[in-house]
């Protein structure tokens, strides 16, 4: 195999080095494995999450549509959501104030960038009404079928499936944040039996996916944390909610696959329960949030836990120089790989909107894809699209 040459921008003396790597090229999925099993790379991997803005910003600094930036930045990870993510996510609304509503009941409002919640179906219902409320299995291969525009890149790109939100995060959607963590805390039945049943749901459209796909890995996740600590107390989190985790990371386990969960915020309470249940990687790495210190997590949990995330999105991103994300990104990487892997590369959020486009690629940069190189793949995407269109 031959050996990588790469071209990097360094920002600090604004010069361009020559840095030979002596690890032979590798496909984006192997890179990810040889990560995840703590085996050399030829660099680290990365996956971005971008808000949409910056996406489109990058867009055109690229000359290359949205839906190309992220194969031009030479991101790793292909993942598509077939949970209720797909509703908020991945259904894309042009106009101000358009809506529509997912198979769970939940109606959505285009407000800004983003699709948000405008009514819960079960927001002030009974006991009853919780009870019999139904999940969409009517739906799976609706949902499943978000799966088809990823599966092209299976033997490329490190390939995933996204089931979240799995359960609290579910509840907030489906009952509203203010009566869901109220029912939790009071430990009603009907809070009980709501959880059992998105448990079961979720479940179901792990097994699916698992058994129709092959698979990189099975992502999980809830948003359990706050900015201070958990959004409920560790006890009620290992009575309400770990046991009910443990049998969707069960899937993953019975297929083979490595488990992902995300949840952002302060967590570092519950990290040890979730590396006992089976969780085999960390995001997003809030490192703003208390005891979320990715050097810390990673001496504490990194033999038993590979992380993703931990690049700061509140200050670093949008407000450091290129030269000051350049280093606390190589450092981080640095930090996180000391023992030969166990971490992807990815910010602690979406990067924000404002985030200078020059701070984007000295990220890049830090993980050895240098903006030439970057231009390069686009430039080759735009021959690709070119050839492809039809006169």
């Amino acid at each position: 195999m031959p050996t990588k040459f790469r071209v990097a921008f360094v920002p600090r003396n604004m010069e361009l080095v020559i840095l030979l790597l002596h690890t032979p090229l590798m496909r984006h999925r192997d890179r990810v494995l040889a990560a995840l099993h703590r085996r050399p790379a030829d660099r680290v991997p990365v996956w971005m999450w971008f808000h949409p803005d910056i996406l489109a910003r990058l867009a055109v600094d690229l000359d290359l549509p949205s839906s190309c930036v992220v194969e031009a930045l030479g991101d790793d990870i292909r993942q598509a959501w077939v949970g209720n993510n797909s509703a908020m996510e991945g259904v894309v609304h042009e106009h101000e104030g358009d809506t529509h509503t997912d198979f769970w009941g939940i109606a959505w409002v285009k407000e800004g960038a983003f699709n948000q919640i405008r009514r819960s179906p079960l927001a002030q219902a009974d006991e009853t009404s919780m009870r019999e409320y139904a999940f969409p299995y009517g739906h799976t291969d609706a949902l499943l079928a978000h799966m088809n525009a990823v599966m092209p890149f299976r033997d490329e790109y490190f390939v995933g499936c996204d089931i979240s939100p799995c359960l609290l995060e579910l509840l907030f959607r489906i009952r509203g944040m203010e009566e869901a963590l109220y029912d939790i805390a009071g430990a009603t039945d009907a809070a009980r039996t709501l959880l059992a049943h998105a448990a079961a749901f979720s479940v179901h459209l792990a097994r699916e996916a698992c058994a129709r796909f092959s698979l990189d890995w099975l992502w999980t996740g809830d948003d359990v944390g706050g900015q201070q600590t958990l959004m409920l107390s560790p006890r009620s989190w290992r009575a309400m909610l770990r046991p009910h985790l443990a049998e969707i990371f069960a899937v993953g386990k019975e297929y083979g696959l490595p488990v992902a969960y995300h949840s952002c915020g302060a967590i570092r309470p519950i990290i040890p329960d979730l590396i006992e249940i089976g969780m085999d990687v960390l995001n997003p790495i809030q490192c703003n949030c208390p005891g979320m210190e990715p050097l810390s997590l990673k001496k504490e949990f990194g033999a038993h836990v590979s992380f993703m995330g931990g690049v700061d999105t509140q200050e670093l991103l949008p407000r450091g120089t290129a030269a000051e994300v350049f280093k606390a990104t190589r450092d981080l990487v640095e930090g996180m790989t000391a023992d030969g892997g166990g971490y992807i590369l990815a910010a602690s959020h979406s990067l924000p909107p404002e985030t200078p486009l020059e701070n984007v690629y000295a990220l890049y940069a830090a993980a050895g894809e240098s903006r030439e190189a970057i231009l390069d793949r686009a430039a080759g995407i735009r021959s690709r699209e070119r050839r492809h269109v039809r006169p």
